[in-house]
């Protein structure tokens, strides 16, 4: 049943309200999603917001008990709206199901079901068997997209990738070799800062890391302290001690992904700043494999990831159709010659494939936007 065509108006209200609310914790909660909740109580047209909450750093407490706890009493006859299906199984904290049943809940509205095959429907059945109402897909291509990561984990083996690229008005990312260029704005860049704020990772290559030297972490007034854990593929341990990646491990997680065949020594001196490193499958050309890398993320609990890499390493992952959610920004000025192009032959071809649509075009002052996002 698609509950866009049969829940109320106040329904969509209060669970946009939840989706909004879900999305304050996220890159804080994984490897949990960050969910959102919201107890009503009171009659149709009278109704007041008696609870709300949003799973906690690190993906515990659960969003339910915490909006359930804030209604306390109150919550007996009330609606709650919750942004993924209740939990139903005993992990590290007792199922939301159990929770939701014990406060005398009358009426569940969720907006997606969650295809954990640990809940995978059976939070709503075991509601609907305590006799609660449950009302399903309510604006669930919303919470889809705020649940992207979680639910690509748990399909497809492997953390959710927005990729975001910028380039110049004629469409290079760099021009002369050695060159770097500034492409984009303060504006623009105080976005990118809030989608590294809201991933659980950040993700480059090692020819970033050695060309930029960044140190890609949130520096937006109150939430330098949202930094996710930095990620750097480098089959061969090319990343200098001298780097503000490795000088600052101590102070923000940062992780190595690289191959059997690295230095032993290399891996060493960068374990000794503080850097973590996993090795992985090397391809047949010897560079990392860019799925099994992601594969290994997710079994670490990454569930999205914010790639800053350049040209080439997103037409390698859209060559093995790993990018989700690619963001094109476009300066308003060109180079007016031959550079190195800003979106490869693989990611074009991937961006024209009927699962991929444009769903947001603006302008962040003088810079143009276009995001294209895989059908979820």
């Amino acid at each position: 049943m698609n509950d866009y065509q049969t829940a109320s108006t106040d329904d969509r209200r209060f669970m946009r309200l939840a989706l909004a609310i879900g999305r304050r914790n996220l890159g804080r909660t994984w490897p949990n999603p960050s969910v959102g909740a919201v107890v009503v109580a009171g009659e149709r047209g009278r109704e007041r917001i008696i609870g709300q909450g949003v799973t906690a750093s690190g993906g515990r407490p659960h969003a339910e008990p915490l909006a359930l706890a804030m209604a306390g009493e109150s919550a007996r006859g009330a609606t709650l709206y919750v942004t993924l299906e209740p939990c139903s199984h005993h992990g590290a904290t007792p199922p939301c199901v159990d929770a939701i049943i014990a406060s005398g809940i009358t009426r569940v509205v969720t907006a997606i079901a969650d295809p954990d095959p640990r809940v995978a429907g059976r939070g709503h059945a075991r509601l609907a068997q305590a006799g609660i109402a449950v009302t399903q897909d309510v604006l669930c291509d919303e919470a889809a997209r705020d649940h992207r990561g979680h639910v690509t984990r748990v399909t497809k083996k492997r953390p959710s990738l927005h990729l975001k690229l910028a380039r110049t008005l004629d469409g290079f990312a760099a021009g002369a070799p050695d060159e770097r260029l500034r492409i984009t704005g303060p504006i623009a860049d105080g976005a990118v800062h809030l989608w590294r704020a809201h991933a659980d990772a950040i993700l480059v290559g090692i020819g970033t890391a050695r060309a930029d030297d960044p140190s890609l972490t949130v520096r937006l007034p109150g939430l330098s302290q949202r930094s996710p854990l930095r990620i750097i593929l480098d089959s061969t341990l090319r990343l200098s001690p001298a780097s503000h990646l490795v000088r600052s491990a101590r102070d923000i997680p940062t992780l190595v992904v690289t191959t059997r065949s690295a230095p032993i020594h290399a891996k060493r001196m960068l374990v000794s700043f503080g850097v973590e490193t996993i090795q992985v499958e090397a391809c047949s050309h010897g560079r990392i494999d860019l799925c099994a890398a992601l594969s290994q993320l997710a079994e670490r609990g990454v569930t999205r990831i914010c790639c800053e890499g350049g040209p080439h390493l997103a037409d390698s992952l859209a060559a093995a159709d790993l990018v989700d959610v690619c963001t094109l920004v476009t300066g308003p000025r060109a180079i007016g010659g031959g550079g190195l192009p800003a979106v490869g032959d693989a990611l074009t071809a991937r961006l024209q494939e009927p699962e991929f649509s444009i769903t947001e075009t603006r302008a962040f002052g003088p810079d143009q936007c276009v995001t294209y996002e895989r059908s979820v």
